[in-house]
């Protein structure tokens, strides 16, 4: 199989996603530090760069968080090249890949919110370079994680309140608000 990259933009300037035509990992990861892709091979060889301050995989795409010096016009290329070799020899997102299945946990209404996150949220924040997680209910507040080229991102706070949090309201009524934790 030949492997192809394209590129696309995220809403995040410092953040540009890298697309193949094949699936690289199911659900996501996050290395914000170079420290964190510890036991990521992929993301340890692409740490190697100066330029790279952050990378997440999902589905069919890695994204690439720059460092504010540099620019796509001077490292694009470069990170495509290294993506298709990289994708081409197989290069390991984890070095162990037991395959996660949604472990939904709590009340029944924690449960349901946490089945219209990944359902019909997860899939719209991926198309972005991004991804969310739940971490907590608690009297009405929803509050989730956003990683990817979502952390840090100006239009993140708009897609959290009139997107999120309006899904969310109108299908699960207890909840009165949706905010972010920040990492």
């Amino acid at each position: 199989m030949t492997i192809n990259v394209y590129t696309e933009l995220t809403p995040n300037p410092a953040t540009m996603k890298f697309m193949v035509n094949k699936l690289l990992i199911n659900g996501s990861e996050d290395f914000a530090t170079k420290e964190s892709a510890e036991h990521s091979p992929f993301a340890k060889e692409l740490f190697k760069f100066n330029f790279v301050n952050g990378v997440f995989f999902a589905s069919n795409f890695v994204t690439v968080t720059k460092t504010e010096d540099a620019e796509w016009t001077d490292i694009e290329a470069i990170l495509k090249e290294f993506v298709k070799g990289a994708v081409e020899s197989e290069l390991k997102i984890k070095e162990n890949t037991a395959d996660e299945a949604p472990n939904f946990e709590g009340s029944d209404l924690e449960i349901k919110i946490q089945q219209i996150l990944h359902d019909y949220v997860r899939p719209a924040v991926e198309q972005d370079g991004g991804a969310i997680s739940y971490k907590s209910f608690d009297e009405g507040v929803v509050t989730v994680e956003l990683r990817g080229s979502c952390s840090g991102c100006p239009s993140s706070t708009i897609t959290l309140k009139s997107g999120i949090q309006n899904l969310l309201q109108r299908m699960v009524p207890e909840v009165k608000e949706v905010v972010s934790e920040a990492l």
